[in-house]
């Protein structure tokens, strides 16, 4: 019988290995590791860009506040809510307002009471300056004829001019309460102009962004209560250092990334300020952005504008492993993987900007697989440019 000694032993030397491990060391070679696609890292001239960061905006906006103090009785919106052009939004007290409106009408109505009576004075006027006309006449034919004497024809006289002077008083009072009815209508209008101020409605269909107030508060004149913002036709506002304003041109189509919905669009400068703030010693621009899902105001974004030819170093995107604010390549080093810390710069399309970690000639694991680890075997399946 054989001895069972080498039993024991070939299970001590296989124990701890993995099934094709055991057969390569068995075989007498090393493991093959993971097939993968890699590309060298080669210097690039680009157009260079110069990113200018801003806000987004609304086309349109309105800030909603008071002509009148007055306390706010009603807010009929919340924020966020969407109303339409001319609806009720804010309600304040109106009862000093209609007091006035109602006093304005008395007013008026006693000014029409005195044309009556100024119209009757004028008539009556007018007759007695009829009679004392007449009567003026007969007397001057009878002085003629020596058939009055002049004291007479001259207390005939004086009383013409009395009907005269009657007459224009009487006018004159009507004149007088004319003005004062057209000056009451006026103040009924301006009544009645103050009280639609006791409501406030919505000059356009929009977005409710802000509430600032509640019923109970008072509304001072200017102090805003809402804001409200048109949807659609975005814009990106940005601000650009003075020594780039030669880049910028109204009209031209621009690259905006918006971090709020990670999208890039392309935008049109739809307007560039002017004059530059003394203070950033910048300027502005407005950049219409095209309406998306999910965008709203006051959301980040970054507009490119060309600004030449650079030389860097271009990777492709699924090269880049992202975890958390870490980002690394896998570098290929003979036959192992190792994994390579980088600084990224701007995006192109599919590709990403290499700052540092990384020198031209390099080759780099194209889309790793998740298993991927730093120091593992791999074998270049094929080269991708």
């Amino acid at each position: 019988m054989k001895p069972l000694l080498p039993i024991p032993i070939l299970i001590l030397m296989t124990t701890g290995c993995s099934p094709h491990e055991a057969r390569v060391a068995a075989a007498g070679a090393e493991p093959r590791g993971a097939n993968v696609k890699v590309e060298t890292v080669v210097d690039s001239e680009i157009g260079d860009i110069y990113q200018a960061s801003g806000s987004v905006r609304a086309h349109y906006s309105a800030t909603i506040a008071a002509k009148i103090a007055a306390n706010i009785l009603e807010v009929r919106v919340q924020t966020g809510d969407r109303v339409q052009a001319g609806q009720t939004l804010v309600v304040l007290d109106r009862r000093d307002l209609e007091a006035n409106l109602r006093r304005s009408e008395a007013a008026r109505a006693e000014a029409e009471s005195a044309i009556d009576e100024t119209e009757s004075a004028v008539t009556a006027a007018r007759a007695s300056l009829q009679l004392a006309q007449v009567t003026h006449h007969r007397f001057q034919d009878l002085l003629a004829k020596t058939s009055v004497s002049q004291q007479e024809f001259d207390e005939s006289q004086g009383r013409l001019q009395s009907a005269e002077a009657a007459l224009e008083m009487a006018a004159s009072k009507r004149r007088q309460v004319g003005a004062r009815r057209t000056q009451v209508e006026a103040e009924i209008a301006a009544a009645r102009v103050v009280l639609g101020y006791a409501t406030l409605t919505a000059p356009f269909a929009g977005l409710v962004t802000e509430r600032k107030a509640d019923p109970g508060s008072l509304a001072t004149p200017g102090a805003p209560l809402l804001t409200l913002e048109r949807e659609g036709n975005p814009r990106l506002e940005a601000s650009i250092d003075e020594s780039r304003l030669g880049l910028v041109r109204a009209g031209e189509s621009v690259a905006v990334e918006i971090d709020g919905v990670n999208r890039t669009v392309t935008g049109r400068v739809a307007e560039v300020v002017p004059t530059v703030d003394a203070a950033t010693r910048s300027f502005s621009v407005k950049i219409d952005l095209p309406t998306m899902q999910g965008l709203r105001s006051g959301m980040f974004g970054r507009a490119g504008f060309a600004s030449g030819k650079r030389h860097a170093l271009l990777v492709p995107q699924s090269a880049v492993l992202e975890r958390g604010q870490i980002r690394s390549v896998y570098v290929v080093e003979g036959n192992s993987a190792r994994l390579r810390l980088v600084t990224l710069g701007e995006g192109r399309e599919d590709r990403r900007e290499i700052l540092s970690g990384l020198t031209a000639g390099e080759r780099i694991i194209v889309s790793p697989a998740p298993l991927l680890t730093d120091g593992a075997r791999v074998v270049v399946q094929e080269a991708v440019k």
